[in-house]
């Protein structure tokens, strides 16, 4: 009896040990499956979302289903502080973001979001594409892996009363992205005390009356229902909104070397591709806006413009040393200064 126990526990052993190196031959064979779970705030449906499944279509063909990504949308994982917070502790290991997210994670990238700072979409290519490096690095120093850049669009108001000029604002109630540095500052700056929220207790805010005035891209505005609730636009954005989306080291570390190129040529070329779609949409939401009857006030001019210039100016040069350095924010002016004498 004894002696069965014993041939027992040396085949419970050797099972164990052929079930390990199994694994481990499983995992060093290329064969073993990774998910990738994946949060944003953009909600089913939406361009953001769709474009995210065609490359997971895509990854999991590619890789003979190796690697595929699980999705958490609409905001269903929280607010995106909530979703880095989620990556932290390994409940998620990826997430599409907006400035405040990525800011979260590394402030100084948010000098991409100051008031202002760009002309137009080609300006805003170019330094995208010339501090790509720069900021996946900074990126990788805290423990993510930048899969690309993606872009939210032009930051616009939304109100309940027309607002082309700082003066018009007297009197509204501005929801402010709470935890938000450089909304914080923006609205200092013009003079307003705002009202901090989640983005996920907006719609709802709108609805009860809390806050009358808003502000976001014009697709965020649609498929965050916001428009809903607001009967002006103000056609002068005051900033672009950037974005990203990234993935834990901890996670992109495990993938095997094909894997991680895979996930990162795909990404490039999805997360291109959604750029530019999302450019045709918050077009065509500003269209579909003047369709619901929202009245679309023009850019000021003269004064009322410089005092715009003005607010912005006194944001970038209070958020030195807070978000970003000096040398950096002129390095960016200086190479957008370049580039549109060059053009």
């Amino acid at each position: 009896m004894h002696n069965m126990n014993i041939k027992t526990k040396i085949t419970s052993f050797f099972i164990a040990a052929l079930f390990i190196n199994g694994f481990a031959l499983a995992k060093d064979g290329n064969s073993t499956p990774y998910t990738i779970k994946f949060a944003t705030l953009a909600p089913e449906g939406s361009t953001w979302m769709n474009v995210m499944r065609e490359l997971d279509k895509e990854i999991r063909e590619k890789s003979n289903n190796r690697i595929k990504f699980k999705f958490y949308a609409g905001g269903v994982s929280g607010d995106e502080k909530d979703v880095i917070r989620k990556i932290r502790i390994g409940q998620l290991h990826a997430g599409g973001f907006s400035g405040v997210g990525i800011g979260q994670i590394v402030p100084e990238v948010r000098v991409l979001d100051l008031p202002f700072l760009f002309n137009n979409r080609e300006e805003i290519d170019h330094i995208y594409n010339t501090y790509f490096e720069y900021f996946s690095n900074v990126f990788h120093k805290k423990g993510y892996t930048s899969l690309g850049w993606v872009e939210v669009g032009p930051v616009h108001i939304f109100s309940n009363k027309p607002i082309s000029t700082i003066s018009d604002m007297a009197g509204i109630k501005m929801w402010m992205w709470e935890g938000d540095p450089l909304a914080n500052e923006m609205i200092k700056a013009l003079g307003l005390s705002p009202y901090p929220l989640s983005v996920t207790d907006v719609l709802i805010s709108l609805q009860t009356g809390l806050i009358d005035t808003v502000y976001g891209s014009p697709l965020a505005a649609i498929s965050l229902q916001w428009f809903t609730k607001i009967k002006f636009i103000s056609m002068y954005p005051l900033a672009n909104s950037s974005g990203a989306v990234l993935i834990s080291n901890k996670l992109f570390n495990q993938l095997p070397s094909d894997l991680k190129n895979l996930l990162m040529n795909l990404s490039k070329k999805h997360f291109s591709r959604l750029i530019s779609l999302t450019r045709i949409d918050n077009d065509k939401s500003i269209q579909v806006m003047k369709e619901a009857a929202i009245t679309l006030v023009e850019k000021p001019e003269g004064r009322d413009l410089k005092a715009f210039s003005k607010a912005g100016k006194i944001v970038r040069d209070n958020l030195v040393d807070k978000l970003y350095s000096r040398d950096l924010l002129e390095k960016i002016i200086s190479s957008l200064n370049s580039f549109r004498n060059s053009n």
